[in-house]
């Protein structure tokens, strides 16, 4: 199917992705994020379960096409349901062609169904001050709990090329989601900015780059610098905290988006 086949306008004449498209995604966007089940770092740290597979965490949110077509491949996905005020804010802030849902759990999944969110996770595709869609960058909030932000070099480059392929396919058949994701790189600078600290970026190519977010310059980085956090700190850090987290939880959620 070329790009454009099941692409739709609406009265403002932009392209909007549909499920068909969404199909398209699915079969080119298939290889994990690493050769191992990295599921298995933060899992006890989170109940047992991944941190991306528990709204307590993550609530992934999606274009409403792509739940249409979810909707009839499988019953693994749900409206979701917030339980608190931080998820009700998420909820209530949707864009209209968006909806927040929620599977049935890690014990239920079908790789073949997940969401490109699930997918994607923990990234989202970087596009610098010029408009260019330079790499892979990831959800910041996630840097305490996710284990794959505190070890970028384990990303597989099989992922990265599906990953590249999928959303230039996703952003040049719906304007929206180019622009949705350029917002929250420009948002990614200034929170980097105030923090003095760089950017990490998966280019492209597979190589890793760091982002200067004040000037939006992109240098060649070594990913054994960049950043551990929280639990993932040292090998030391994550046994103390997987000690501390059989005597109690910590709730933390936030939202994974296309």
């Amino acid at each position: 199917m070329s790009a454009g086949n099941g692409k739709t306008a609406n009265g403002d004449g932009r392209g909007r992705a549909t499920p068909a498209d969404f199909k398209v995604i699915y079969d080119k966007f298939q290889a994990p994020v690493a050769r191992f089940d990295c599921g298995r770092k933060c899992a006890p740290l989170n109940g047992g379960e991944p941190v991306c597979c528990s709204t307590q965490n993550a609530v992934p949110l999606v274009l409403k096409a792509e739940f249409d077509l979810l909707k009839t491949r499988s019953d693994l996905w749900h409206k979701f349901k917030p339980y608190d005020a931080a998820t009700r804010k998420i909820v209530r802030e949707l864009h209209h062609s968006c909806a927040a849902i929620e599977c049935k759990g890690v014990s239920h999944c079908e790789r073949d169904n997940r969401s490109l969110a699930c997918r994607a996770f923990p990234f989202y595709p970087y596009i610098t001050r010029d408009g260019e869609f330079a790499g892979l960058a990831y959800y910041w909030s996630f840097e305490e709990t996710c284990w794959v932000v505190s070890n970028l070099s384990i990303i597989d480059k099989t992922f990265v090329d599906e990953f590249v392929a999928v959303h230039e396919y996703l952003m040049r058949i719906d304007t929206d989601e180019k622009e949705n994701f350029a917002a929250f790189s420009a948002n990614m600078r200034r929170v980097f900015s105030r923090r003095g600290r760089a950017i990490p970026l998966i280019g492209r190519d597979g190589k890793f780059y760091k982002v200067l977010p004040k000037s939006g310059r992109i240098l060649p980085a070594d990913p054994k610098k960049f950043p551990k956090h929280g639990p993932y700190k040292s090998e030391k850090a994550y046994r103390r905290a997987v000690r501390e987290a059989q005597q109690g939880t910590v709730e933390f959620t936030a939202e994974i988006s296309l």
